[in-house]
């Protein structure tokens, strides 16, 4: 394990969130209230869930401000993460909570999900910068994808999203290319 099983949740959340807007087919996987609570439920959320318009409108805001951190480099990284922690008057505290040992969360208790997911992945980045592991923040290496990962392998070796199946597309084109060189 690189990081602590929070951040490494928080980065993995995060990469689905910023995803939901980048995938292939141009479906946004978060386009509904349904599907604000189907990704709300998935990441075991036990924060305050409106589930109504206003709440997936600023869960899409947010959405654009996380995707940002795969755009810039790390110092500008530093620099967007405190801004939202600063904004989000995030004070962090260690908390046990639904089975799960300490971990960090760093809002108060009824803080809006918008605020929850910006200041959870500004945390998780923050440990990322700074442990110098910034460039496991990648963009994936697929033909047109715009899609986001977070490289959390021991060998560093991650490539693809997992959104768009672009491994298995490389792959399939791959064995193609070998096969008509046969």
């Amino acid at each position: 394990m690189v990081f602590a099983r929070d951040t490494e949740a928080n980065l993995q959340a995060a990469v689905e969130l910023v995803n939901s807007a980048r995938r292939r087919d141009g479906q946004d996987a978060l386009a509904s209230i349904d599907d604000l609570d189907a990704f709300y439920r998935r990441w075991a959320y036990s924060v305050r869930h409106d589930g109504d318009d206003a709440e997936l409108a600023q869960v899409h805001d947010a959405r654009a401000v996380l995707g940002r951190l795969w755009d810039v480099d790390r110092d500008e990284a530093a620099a967007l993460v405190n801004t939202i922690l600063r904004d989000a008057s995030a004070v962090p505290f260690l908390t046990r909570h639904d089975g799960m040992d300490w971990h960090l969360h760093a809002t108060v208790p009824d803080a809006p999900l918008a605020t929850v997911m910006l200041v959870e992945t500004a945390m998780g980045v923050a440990d990322v910068i700074r442990s110098d592991e910034y460039d496991r923040l990648r963009r994936c290496a697929g033909e047109d994808c715009t899609a986001v990962l977070v490289d959390l392998s021991r060998n560093r070796s991650r490539r693809f999203c997992d959104v768009n199946n672009c491994g298995n597309r490389a792959h399939v084109a791959a064995y193609r290319a070998r096969q008509s060189t046969d």
